[in-house]
């Protein structure tokens, strides 16, 4: 029997919200549910996610397994480029199973193309030049901006430090199946490379080649990751808001929502789990956010935020709900130790545990919260294996689709995101942005920012 490794913990929002309201949800969730399962909603064209883990077939778990052991012959680093859902899963896990510095993974793998930044991308440049170095390059089309130049002066970097031949060898695109820049110069320079599959999207792509390859590079067991995430999709199967996993928490979500909670923070209590409220925040922001409507997903780092945030959690706007995620199980145990001059005073903690003490902090901050009118619940993680961050992709995944038909949006699209990109094509001169230029030009004259 499978176990489940993610629990929801809601016991303290029964304050708050009536069981009659969860029930009054049944008819709308059993709709987000089939609109999923018959592939009829809005955006079904990316619901390959939905079934992903099972079917992805072992031919292509070994493949990446092989280019995975060859680079990690070949290099003390990857550069993995890519931006949003091209990094933000890979970065997730990779945080929440390797050791906790850097240092002290084998190889390393860093990331770039997220940013525009000359002094990041140098750095960059000045680590690697004593490192054996790989990269792996992640874009569906390869005109993206951000990883597209910066994959141009990591490309020239690699050509120059080891001969075009050689730094063919050393990179690996993971892009479109037949088109785009990146498949054709992958087709001509030589590039081992992994498909982005059509049918889904870039927020819902860590457990494809996109979050595989480097995870495998930094030498985690995909297999039992999305083993994993199989395991999830059959405890999520035929959610109800009664009992579903992540059928529950897209209701309460949205419950609070409708009350006029219209922030969700996910706190974690484990330093490894800020990059899966990073590539959280996404999945819910970019779903979500769209027709005016949509929950904003923030993330804090407790007890490290408490001091600084947590005022204004405690007394703040009362605008935001709260959802904690906690890993029940750490990998070592540390103990306080005892001191005859006690000056600190803290002799009261000595031979107490380090998960002890956050524990009750983990407690107090919830109990705090839920007094100072932060409605609160609670995701608990049951250990840092690949098998339980699997299950928490697929709940978070899972989730965030049901919650975005309850929105009766579609959670699968992002057309606000091209409002950006087109302005700054424009200001930078794109060829076919000239009246969009004139305008922009206008525009910033008049606010002197020209």
């Amino acid at each position: 029997m499978t176990q489940c490794k993610i629990t929801l913990d809601d016991r303290l929002l029964a304050d708050i919200v009536n069981p009659n309201e969860i029930d009054a949800y049944a008819p709308a969730l059993a709709a987000a549910e089939k609109m999923l399962s018959e592939h009829n909603g809005p955006g079904n064209d990316y619901l390959g996610w939905l079934d992903l883990a099972e079917k992805t077939p072992d031919s292509l778990v070994d493949a990446i397994n092989e280019k995975a052991t060859d680079l990690r012959k070949k290099a003390d680093v990857l550069v993995c480029i890519g931006i949003g859902g091209s990094y933000l899963g890979a970065r997730a896990a990779i945080d929440f199973l390797s050791p906790s510095f850097e240092d002290l993974r084998s190889p390393r793998v860093l990331f770039a193309g997220n940013t525009i930044n000359s002094d990041y991308l140098d750095d960059l440049l000045t680590l690697l030049k004593d490192k054996e170095v790989a990269v792996n390059v992640i874009s569906k089309s390869g005109t993206t901006t951000e990883p597209g130049v910066t994959f141009r002066v990591v490309r020239q970097w690699m050509e120059k430090r080891y001969g075009r031949p050689e730094a063919a060898k050393r990179i690996v695109a993971t892009t479109d199946a037949k088109s785009g820049a990146l498949r054709a110069l992958a087709a001509e320079e030589g590039y081992s490379t992994f498909e982005i599959p059509g049918d889904v999207g870039g927020r819902y792509s860590v457990l494809t080649p996109v979050g595989l390859v480097p995870i495998a590079v930094a030498g985690i067991d995909i297999r039992k990751l999305l083993a994993g995430a199989a395991q999830m999709a059959g405890i999520c199967a035929g959610n109800d808001a009664k009992g579903g996993l992540s059928g529950r928490y897209a209701v309460l979500r949205n419950i609070l929502f409708r009350r006029g909670y219209g922030i969700e923070v996910m706190a974690s209590f484990q330093p490894q789990l800020h990059f899966v409220g990073e590539w959280w925040k996404q999945l819910a922001g970019e779903s979500e956010g769209k027709n005016g409507t949509g929950i904003f997903p923030a993330s804090l780092d407790y007890t490290t935020d408490l001091h600084s945030m947590g005022q204004w959690m405690q007394e703040g706007v009362r605008t935001v709900f709260e959802t904690f995620l906690y890993i029940r199980n750490t990998r070592s145990t540390l103990t306080v130790p005892r001191f005859s001059d006690d000056s600190d005073e803290l002799n009261y903690l000595a031979g107490k545990s380090f998960e002890e003490i956050n524990r009750q902090a983990y407690a107090g901050t919830l109990f705090a919260h839920i007094d100072g009118g932060v409605p609160a619940s609670s995701i608990m993680i049951e250990d840092r294996t690949e098998e339980t961050l699997g299950q928490l992709f697929y709940f978070f995944e899972k989730a965030i689709a049901l919650s975005g038909y309850l929105l009766r949006v579609n959670p699968f699209d992002q057309p606000g995101v091209e409002a950006y990109k087109k302005n700054m094509f424009a200001l930078l001169g794109k060829k076919g942005f000239e009246k969009q230029h004139e305008d922009l030009a206008g525009r910033m004259s008049k606010a002197g920012m020209a």
